[in-house]
């Protein structure tokens, strides 16, 4: 991510970033071809539940609940850009490579 980018997330409000994402949520819903109701059905949410995340009035939406979303449109995949796994420190291969 550009620094650019990254200063303008850190201005965001908490609110303001899981607003963001629930419309980015509702472009990916859509572009994989499912309706709110089908998301529902999958998922165990509220069609009200998805409708006011997309919409951005939902904003204490669980990450069990997003993880549900995820799961419900195909994209459960996309959680690891979230957090992904870290290499090994310089240090850690420095001391697998020296057996110490």
């Amino acid at each position: 991510m550009n620094m650019n980018r990254q200063n303008k997330l850190y201005e965001q409000s908490d609110s303001e970033i899981i607003q963001q994402i629930g419309k980015n949520y509702r472009l990916y819903r859509k572009r994989m071809g499912f309706t709110q109701k089908e998301v529902a059905n999958q998922s165990g949410l509220s069609v009200f539940t998805i409708s006011s995340f997309e919409s951005g009035a939902a904003t204490g939406i669980t990450f069990a609940s997003f993880v549900k979303l995820l799961r419900a449109i195909n994209c459960l995949d996309e959680i690891e850009k979230l957090l992904p796994e870290l290499p090994a420190s310089p240090r850690a291969l420095f001391l697998k490579q020296h057996g110490n």
